[in-house]
C-alpha cells in the first residue's frame, strides 16, 4: 500500500485528535482531551522535541506516527523515538505502518538521525513482526524503565 505521509501543522490538529484518542481507547491510556491537545498541540508547533506524521489525506487521516528526539552517546547523534504509531483497523494489515517507519526512517536518516528507538509489549505479536520486519532488534542488555515525575 502507498499511502501520502507528510508531516503535521497545527491545522492538522482536529483531524489528528480523533485518531489519538482511538488510539489510546485501543491500548487502554487514560487521558482526556485536554491533556490530549496539550501533548500534541506543541509538536505540531514545531517543538523540536518531536514530530508527528500523518499517513494518508490531511483532511481525513488514516493513521499516525509521533517521534520524539534526545541525544545519544550511545549511538554518537539523534536518536528518534516512536512514541506512537497507530493505523485505523479498517486500513491494517496492508502495509502502511512498514511504508511510514521506512519512509520516515529515510528521511529521519538524512537529517543526521542515528537510530530509532521503541518501545513494545512483547504479548503484542503482530506489532512484534511488524518491527521486526521493519528491522528493529530488541536490545537484550537494557530493559525500559519509566520514573513519572
Amino acid at each position: 500500500m502507498s499511502a501520502q505521509i507528510s508531516l503535521a501543522k497545527p491545522e492538522h490538529l482536529n483531524a489528528l485528535l480523533p485518531l489519538v484518542e482511538a488510539f489510546h481507547q485501543e491500548v487502554g491510556v487514560e487521558q482526556d482531551s485536554e491533556h490530549r491537545y496539550g501533548a500534541i498541540a506543541p509538536l505540531l508547533d514545531g517543538n523540536p522535541l518531536g514530530a508527528v506524521y500523518m499517513f494518508g489525506p490531511t483532511r481525513a487521516p488514516i493513521g499516525y506516527m509521533v517521534m520524539t528526539f534526545t541525544w545519544s552517546v550511545e549511538f554518537g547523534g539523534i536518536e528518534a523515538g516512536i512514541d506512537q504509531i497507530y493505523v485505523r483497523p479498517a486500513i491494517r494489515r496492508r502495509g502502511l505502518a512498514s511504508e511510514a517507519i521506512n519512509s520516515i526512517g529515510r528521511t529521519l536518516r538524512q537529517a543526521g538521525v542515528r537510530a530509532i528507538s521503541l518501545e513494545v509489549r512483547p504479548d503484542d505479536a503482530a506489532a512484534m513482526r511488524l518491527y521486526e520486519k521493519s528491522l528493529f532488534h530488541p536490545r537484550e542488555r537494557y530493559q525500559a524503565m519509566t520514573r513519572k515525575l
